[in-house]
């Protein structure tokens, strides 16, 4: 959990969706749409110099495949929702230390007569037993990331569970994927409505809903608060990923992207502030519980997901179906990511050799052999150290620097060698509306410099990776993390030099010919016979009134 309010991260939160975020997704999904490619090869026929870019988001695709051990861990704890009394309740269970105590309302009064304060924070020699459930019953840490430790079977089934799961209901391509999409897309949105009734019925509820929306204005000078408010913008908006491309793509050519792109933009600012809400209800209810301010009950990471709520949910009436609810939504929604990741890699890949992959049952088989990779590569995440080797990726595989370097480099190509206004007659050409001048001006201006100060600024603040109970990591193990995020950036320079040295003619004209759109000379095209996936796919041609 973070320490800043929302009382004062709505500010730099607004200021970085309405210059970042929201031009980076109408730009991204209008590239798909209209290029009918995916994150790799749309830049073709865009900005071929900046075809890296693709790459990179690919890199980083990879590396949030690490993800699913979350939907792993909630499996886990789902099929755990089914016991009486939940075992993070109780301090009865084989995992649990002399330093446990529980803190369900039956017995909260019972055992403490209400009046002990425990410090729930790292080193203290009590500990809550949703806590020890979390750090001994599902994970049974080990002392670092250099002991590995056994492999735990129960959750080694519930990752293969996972991939199995995600790889049925993609395997038959996006149409499939779609009808399932209707209710893994749905049910969350029913059970954040009574999670957040149920939370702020809650004693202590108010008092986490004040802490979330009272302004603390002199945070506003931390730089940090700003940068963490760029992150939360570009990761929840998913630009820089290649997902918004891909699933752009397969719209149809006169598909109304622009209207689509700022009403799913503000359906997920929403979402977001209402989630707070949940969020901070449970925490105000687990601080008056513990007798602790709000921003000790639990440490950023999953324990928020893994270790208050299941805490909360144990004080509520009927708690095995409170708490088989959360975690079943929390598993729809980790799959409604995977969904749109595996399908940002398998048609770019599909897009890069159609004529290979485009033959019966190469998607069908190309998914198994990636999924099944991925889960033995994997395995190291269901041992006693997997937990820190997740962090890791976690803090650098998929971080701000890498997203924000993406989408300034996205935005240049677009902006500047494919041409703002260009791209502004393209949404035209596919909406019949033009977008405002507002996006020609970040497109170009704003978004590219925030997001290279955001950059900067990454790296001028970044701090060493370590636990919440202050392990730190050994030197090989931040080498590694260092190289696991320039991994996705290096793919920018190393193609943009690769193909200025195989392209032919003077530095000026190759920078020239790979800068340059590249647009088919069929004119008129039908937009309605093109087709994702089925056709010959052609970016067409821009009408000479619309130059």
């Amino acid at each position: 959990m973070t320490s800043v309010r929302a009382g004062v991260f709505l500010l730099p939160y607004c200021f970085f969706a309405v210059l970042c975020g929201v031009p980076l997704f109408l730009m991204e999904t209008a590239i798909g749409q209209y290029t009918q490619e995916g994150a790799i090869t749309c830049w073709t026929k865009l900005c071929p110099l900046a075809q890296g870019s693709g790459y990179s988001t690919i890199v980083i695709q990879l590396y949030s495949r690490f993800y699913i051990i979350i939907l792993a861990w909630a499996l886990l704890y789902f099929f755990y929702c089914f016991r009486d009394p939940l075992p993070w309740a109780t301090c009865n269970n084989p995992w649990n230390t002399d330093r446990c105590v529980e803190l369900t309302s039956t017995n909260w009064t019972a055992i403490h007569g209400g009046n002990l304060t425990v410090n729930w924070t790292s080193g203290n020699l009590s500990e809550s037993s949703a806590s020890e459930f979390w750090h001994r019953g599902i994970l049974s840490m080990s002392g670092g990331i250099e002991e590995v430790g056994s492999v735990k079977w129960e959750l080694l089934l519930c990752l293969l569970a996972c991939w199995v799961a995600c790889y049925f209901c993609i395997w038959k391509g996006v149409r499939f994927t779609g009808k399932v999409v209707y209710f893994t897309a749905v049910f969350p949105y029913v059970m954040l409505a009574i999670l957040l009734v149920r939370g702020l019925t809650l004693p202590g509820a108010w008092q986490g809903v004040v802490y979330y929306l009272y302004p603390d204005p002199s945070r506003l000078a931390d730089f940090q608060v700003w940068m963490e408010a760029c992150a939360q913008v570009l990761f929840s908006y998913g630009v820089a990923s290649g997902t918004l491309i891909t699933l752009g793509s397969y719209n149809k050519f006169n598909n109304n992207c622009f209207k689509d792109s700022l009403w799913l933009c503000v359906l997920n600012s929403a979402t977001s502030f209402i989630s707070g809400f949940v969020v901070f209800s449970a925490l105000g209810f687990m601080a008056q519980k513990q007798g602790i301010p709000i921003d000790k009950v639990v440490d950023s990471g999953p324990g928020l997901a893994f270790i208050v709520f299941p805490q909360a949910v144990a004080m509520m009436p009927l708690p095995q179906l409170w708490a088989a609810c959360f975690f079943l939504m929390l598993i729809l929604l980790g799959l409604d990511t995977l969904f749109a990741g595996l399908e940002t890699i398998t048609s770019s890949v599909i897009d890069m050799f159609p004529g290979q992959m485009r033959r019966p049952w190469r998607r069908e088989i190309f998914l198994f052999v990636f999924c099944s990779i991925s889960f033995i590569i994997q395995i190291s995440l269901t041992t006693q150290g997997g937990v820190y080797v997740f962090q890791l990726i976690d803090y650098y595989g998929a971080n701000g620097i890498c997203v924000v370097f993406v989408s300034a480099v996205q935005c240049v190509a677009v902006g500047w060698a494919f041409g703002a206004d260009r791209m502004c007659d393209a949404v035209q050409l596919m909406t019949g509306q033009r977008p405002w001048g507002y996006f020609t001006l970040c497109w170009r201006y704003f978004t590219p410099l925030l997001c290279m100060v955001c950059f900067f600024g990454f790296f001028l603040n970044h701090q060493p990776l370590t636990t919440s109970g202050g392990y730190m990591y050994p030197d090989w193990a931040y080498g590694v993390g260092w190289a696991i995020a320039l991994s996705s950036v290096v793919a920018v320079p190393i193609w943009a030099v690769v193909k200025i040295c195989l392209t032919e003619g003077t530095l000026t004209q190759r920078l020239s010919v790979l800068c340059r759109p590249v647009v088919d000379p069929v004119d008129p095209v039908d937009p309605e016979s093109i087709k994702r996936g089925t056709e010959m796919k052609t970016m067409p041609a821009l009408s000479p009134d619309v130059l």
